[in-house]
Parts: C-alpha cells; structure tokens; sequence
C-alpha cells in the first residue's frame, strides 16, 4: 500500500533530497561528528475491493465451465498512520533505528455490491450476517442503505521497529561508486491485538496483530547529472507471537492437519528515479520528480481479511478444536483465516525538496492495485501414509492416500467447509488503492 510521508532528517553534511541516499555518518576518521536522521511520516490510505463468492448448484450451468462465482459484499476501508522514525550513526557509515507507526484511526465497512440486495447476498442467507446488517458502532445495531457491516474506528499501535544499517559505499565520500545500503529490522509486537466479538463489538480498538517480525533489506542509489535511479530489496517473515495472537490460535492445530498457520512471509522491490528540476549547489536547494514503482509479493498464510471481524465468534462457523476425540469440541473462529497467495503492484510519485542541507520534505502519492485471490483458503487438511509394522506414528490406521479421512490427525481444526470448501470460498477481486502522504527530514 502506498502511503504520504512527512520527513524530518538532521545532518551534519550536505545530503541528497532522496532518502535512498541519505547515511548517517557516526563518527569517522574525517572529523569525528555523529550523525544523526530525525524523520516524521504520515500517510492517509484508501482501500477498496469486491468480495466474491464462489456459487455451485446452478442447474444451468455446464459441467466443463469453470467454477462459477457470484457478487456478494464491496470493501471500503481508510487508514491514517503517524510514524516516527531515528536513525543514529555508530561509526563510519553504521547506524541504529528504531521507528514507532501508530495508526490514528482506521475505518472499515461492507456494503452490498451492484445487483445484491440483503435477499440475495450469500453472506446473509448463509447466516453470517443478520438481513438488518451490522452496525458495530451501534452496538450491533441494524445499518442503512446499502451498507451492511460497519466496523468500530481502530486506532493505537501495532510494533516497534528496531534496526540496523551499513553503508559499503557511499556515493558522499566517494563519487565514483553509488551509495549501497544494508540493513535488517526487527519489528517488535507491543499494541493489544485486533479482536472483535459481536456480543460486545466496542470492547477491542485495537489494531494490533502480536505478531513478531524479521526484515531484510539493501538499497541502492546513484546520482548521475540530472537522474537518481533507486532501488531496494526486501524480505520479511514472522518468527514469533505474543501470546494472545489470533496466529496462535488454536494451539491444538498443531500435530493435526493445519499448513500455514502462520502470517504468511512478504518480499518485494521499490524502484525508482529522481528527475532533477532545480539545483542550486551554493545554497543546497534543491526540487526533484520522483516516478517508480513497487511490487510485493503475498505469500499464503493466515491473515485479517475483508471478512474478518464478520467471521469472528461467528456461531455459524464454529471450529472442531480435535478432530481426533469423538463429538465436537467447539472453538469459536478466530477470524482470521488462509489468505491465498498474490501480488501487489503500485505506481508512486513524489515531489522532493531541500531547503539547504539540512532540511528535506517531499509530498507523495501511490495508487495500489492487487491481483484475485482467495480469501478463505485453508485446506481440509494433509493426506498421512497408512500405519504398518513399521510405521505407528505420524500414519492413520485406515489410510485411503487420496482424501482426507475424518476423526483423524489427517483433519486440519481450522477448516470450515462453510466458507472454505471448493465452491463456498470467498474471493476478494479489483483491489484498488491510493496513498498521499508528507515526509519532512532534518539531518543534524
């Protein structure tokens, strides 16, 4: 997603408008200053996208077409975060961050998408959600027009990130190489954790998703004559939860069928260049024209959805916590659910400026589209090898090797045919989104 950014970066040397190229120095053989980059964000994001649902039981369908689907729900949902960001210099092109996003207010809703009315949205007739709606604002209350799910404004913070950098090269010290980056940032759970429950649907603002994460990055920047090509790489993967995420949640899907239970691992690339307006190299002012891109690719794991807070304690969708032990040991659903791998592109413009060397500030914009994919995912579970002499664990003692059997460790606990099963999927489709935002920079 794209976002505004208002930047603060202190200096002690001149530096270039693009932040891809800022260092901050640490204390060096050259004059012994500690450089230091002070930087403030704030980014207003816009999202949208249509919920699908795939449809079988239509006598006049053909057996050779592919799966029919059907309009049920459109999503719309506003963000705006604040994030503060310092960068402190060790020694000779090495740095420390640490950085804290905290989302302001965040607001989301479901309405019913062109041609659905509260008669025929599959959501309602399957009882997920009542035909008066939804109104979470309200205390459950019936919603108006068309909308039929509103959620409760969110606001607080997610994690805190810690990082560390090193510089290789840096085009500062020495023009005839560019400036490469390395670094690697752990991104630490400390805000509550996002839950909803519709029996008291104020009780939790929170936006939190108590889930610890590591990410690697590089970047490389180069400044020739007019043009300063871009680009960073990064990758990032959950290694831990707190303990009352939703991702571990249940711990008894563990040695049962459950596969990717986890928030699903993130990599992707920014690209870019700035095209030079105005220079003047006496007194360090500067404007320049940012265009790149970026893609991110989504792999599949669990994650909150569209649908997540309408899932939620859903007593429609109640899980079996052991699939094993006879009669159903009834575990409410989490909302999250198996989020089918995709890709999200964006477009990204910027105008940066330097008012002497100290002080940047740039305004942004992104627009955001994402590719279909599957919202509800999970799969019934893992097919297991048939016990024998030699095998009396990790086996079922009547294997069929094709399907999965029931009342066996073969089952995964979080399985809904309701939502999951082939044919009852929901399928979020045209995503689309836009980012403005302001960064401000001082470097001292």
């Amino acid at each position: 997603m794209l976002r505004p950014a208002f930047v603060l970066v202190l200096c002690a040397r001149a530096a270039s408008a693009n932040p891809a190229a800022d260092v901050p120095a640490g204390i060096d053989d050259a004059g012994g200053r500690v450089d230091a980059i002070g930087t403030l964000d704030y980014e207003f994001e816009q999202d949208s996208s249509q919920i699908w649902r795939e449809h079988i039981g239509d006598p006049t369908a053909s057996s050779n077409s592919p799966l029919p689907t059907e309009r049920d729900l459109a999503f719309r949902q506003s963000r705006h975060t604040i994030t503060p960001r310092l960068d402190i210099g060790l020694y000779h092109d090495t740095w420390i961050s640490v950085a804290l996003p905290v989302i302001v207010n965040q607001s989301r809703q479901l309405s019913l998408d062109s041609g659905v009315d509260r008669t025929t949205s599959s959501t309602v007739t399957d009882g997920f959600l009542p035909p008066a709606g939804f109104d979470a604002q309200n205390n459950g209350g019936a919603t108006a027009g068309d909308v039929m799910f509103r959620g409760v404004d969110r606001r607080g913070l997610d994690q805190i990130h810690l990082g560390i950098g090193v510089a290789p090269m840096n085009q500062a010290r020495d023009p005839s190489k560019p400036t490469w980056k390395l670094g690697a940032e752990l991104r630490l759970a400390i805000g509550d954790v996002m839950k909803f429950d519709p029996t008291m649907p104020g009780a939790n603002t929170a936006v939190g998703y108590g889930v610890h994460e590591l990410r690697l990055w590089t970047s490389f920047d180069r400044k020739v004559g007019l043009f300063e090509p871009h680009m960073d790489l990064w990758w990032q993967a959950p290694i831990g939860t707190t303990k009352d995420s939703l991702f571990d949640y249940p711990a008894s899907g563990s040695g049962f069928g459950a596969t990717n239970t986890g928030k699903g691992m993130q990599a992707g690339t920014h690209f870019g260049v700035e095209i030079n307006a105005y220079d003047d190299p006496v007194n360090h002012d500067h404007v320049g024209i940012d265009l790149g891109g970026v893609v991110t690719a989504h792999f599949e794991g669990r994650d909150y959805s569209e649908m997540w807070e309408v899932f939620a304690n859903n007593p429609q969708l109640a899980l079996d916590a052991d699939p094993v032990t006879p009669g159903m040991q009834t575990l409410p659903y989490p909302g999250i659910s198996n989020i089918e791998q995709y890709l999200e592109t964006r477009l990204t413009a910027a105008v940066r400026a330097s008012i002497g060397p100290k002080v940047h500030f740039a305004a942004t914009f992104a627009l955001m589209w994402e590719t279909d994919h599957s919202i509800t995912f999970a799969d019934a579970g893992v097919v297991l090898p048939t016990c024998g002499a030699t095998m009396t664990t990790g086996c079922v003692q009547m294997g069929d090797g094709n399907i999965i059997q029931p009342g066996t460790a073969e089952v995964n606990p979080l399985h809904n045919d309701k939502i999951d099963l082939v044919g009852h999927r929901y399928l979020s489709q045209d995503n689309f989104g836009y980012i403005l935002g302001a960064q401000g920079e001082v470097l001292f």
